[in-house]
This record gives C-alpha cells, structure tokens and sequence, in this order.
C-alpha cells in the first residue's frame, strides 16, 4: 500500500485549521488525484476562469442564497476561483481540495479572511464551523465507491451550523446524456487534446488523450462522473438531515427543468443541531439511493 500525506482539520477550533496526517492510499492513484494535479487540467478548462466564477457567486448572493459575512467553505475549491472573489465580497473563506498543484496557485491569494487546507473531502472538515458550503463546478460524484458519495454529504452537514446551506453544482445527467459530444479535438498552446466521452448504466466518462510535442509518448486521463439524478441527491440530502429548498438550472440560476436544463444546482439547508456521530450503514444508504434508479425522475 502507497501512503499519501495530506491535511486534515482540528475540530477543536472555531476555525479551520492544518495537521499533519497520513492517508491509507491504494498503490494506483484515484483519477482525480492525478488528473487535477496535471498542468494539462489546468490548461484545458482555462475558460472556466474567474469572470465566470465571478457572476455564479454574484447571483447566489443576488437570490439571498448566500448571506453577506458569512462562513463559507469552498469544497474542492481547486486553484481558488470561486473563494477569491467570495473573500474580495467580504466573506470569510476557506478553500478546500487534494490537488497540490492547484492549492500552490490558491495560495497566491491567501488574505485575514482567505485560507487554503489540503485534504481529501471524505475525512470530516469540522463541526457546525460554516454558514455554508459550496461545492461547484461538478467536485461531487468522482469516487469508485459509491458510499463515499454519502460521506461527502453527512461531512457537509455536520460542518454546517444549524440553519446553514449547502450549494451542490452537478450536472443534469438526462441533458448531459442526450447532448454527449462523443468525440472532439481542441488545442491549447500548442498541445492538442483528443477527448472521447460515453457512458455506462453508473457513469459518464470522459477520456483525454494529450499530444504534447515536449512528451515523448501520448498521456492519457479518464475523468469519470456518478449518474446520480435529482431523486437520488434528494435522499442522500435527506439521510444527512439536509433538506432541498431550492433546485436551480444553469449557472444564471434558471428553474430546473429535467429535459432542457445542463445544470443540476441544489440549495439545502441543515434541519438540527449536529450529533457528533458517524453515519449508519452508508453502504446501505447508498445502495438505496441507487435502487431509486429503478423508479421514475422526481
């Protein structure tokens, strides 16, 4: 078994804060954790940049999803797009993701009310701590256990003070299966990437194959995203005492609408206090949650 060091958070403190700790990790590396640590990563999604970071949170805090000074953590935050502009609106801000390469650029802008941890979002981030958490531009839905997609959620809800929200960016899996692009070639500063994209009954897939004339061979990563619909985010919401008040479309924040709309964004607020306790039987919860598939969307 490989072992990675990573940060974790001290629950003791009001606010978050680094320890060292070490991670049991298999010896072949997550798709994620390679991936987004890549410079390719970053090259190839530049145009999600910070003007367009910018206007979501502009119209979270516009619709009063987002309550001025507030505590926010920024899940999987990456190189700190959204949390920067949150912390120049007056936020308290924390960033939090895996990738070292991502945090290095995250910490360029480290201020009093902006700060970056390292740490893998399956280990807890602390106790009733955040006003809200924010997770965008689909960070959810990644691992290859299911349950995990349940862990992710009760950490949420347990770091949440009572009454606060949780903001789930993912996609509407009906629209992204119907509008796949199976096959397209971009070019970035000279590198061409070849990307090919399908699904299986659990996932979609995207694969990204590198021609980079500095390699001496084609690099290949395979991103992989969970199908998980409205009804099934609803019960992991609801098993972690987080209920859906608001479902959102698009980044300009549009009714969602299952056949039309490319977003799938959620806004949940934390029902009761948080008893410190770890979630029963998340296999179980998970394995239910897929046996929603069975039934019609809600």
């Amino acid at each position: 078994m490989a072992h990675e060091t990573i940060q974790t958070v001290s629950e003791s403190e009001s606010h978050m804060t680094t320890t060292s700790t070490v991670r049991t990790a298999t010896t072949q590396p997550e798709w994620f954790a390679s991936w987004f640590d890549s410079a390719h990563y970053h090259r190839l999604y530049a145009h999600h940049d910070d003007r367009e970071a910018a206007a979501l949170i502009d119209r979270l805090v516009d619709r009063q999803e987002l309550t001025a000074g507030a505590t926010v953590l920024d899940l999987a935050c990456g190189a700190g797009r959204h949390s920067k502009y949150l912390a120049s609106r007056g936020f308290d801000v924390t960033g939090l993701d895996l990738s070292v390469k991502s945090l290095e650029r995250a910490q360029r802008s480290v201020s009093s009310n902006l700060r970056f941890v390292r740490q893998d979002m399956r280990l807890p981030f602390g106790t009733d701590v955040f006003d809200s958490v924010l997770s965008l531009f689909t960070s959810f839905g990644y691992f290859e256990d299911p349950a995990d997609n349940v862990t992710v959620v009760h950490n949420i809800a347990r770091s949440l003070k009572p009454g606060g929200r949780a903001i789930l960016d993912y996609l509407n899996v009906r629209h992204a299966e119907r509008h796949l692009r199976a096959n397209e070639v971009t070019e970035r500063e000279g590198v061409v990437y070849r990307i090919s994209r399908w699904t299986d009954a659990d996932r979609i897939f995207k694969r990204i194959v590198i021609d980079d004339r500095q390699a001496a061979t084609p690099l290949e990563y395979v991103e992989r995203v969970e199908k998980l619909t409205l009804a099934e985010l609803r019960f992991i919401f609801e098993v972690c005492d987080l209920r859906i008040e608001a479902t959102y479309g698009d980044h300009h924040l549009s009714p969602f609408d299952l056949e039309a709309s490319p977003r799938l964004i959620l806004v949940a607020r934390k029902m009761n206090s948080w008893i410190d306790a770890d979630l029963p039987a998340r296999e179980i919860l998970s394995n239910a949650a897929h046996g929603l598939r069975r039934h019609p969307e809600i």
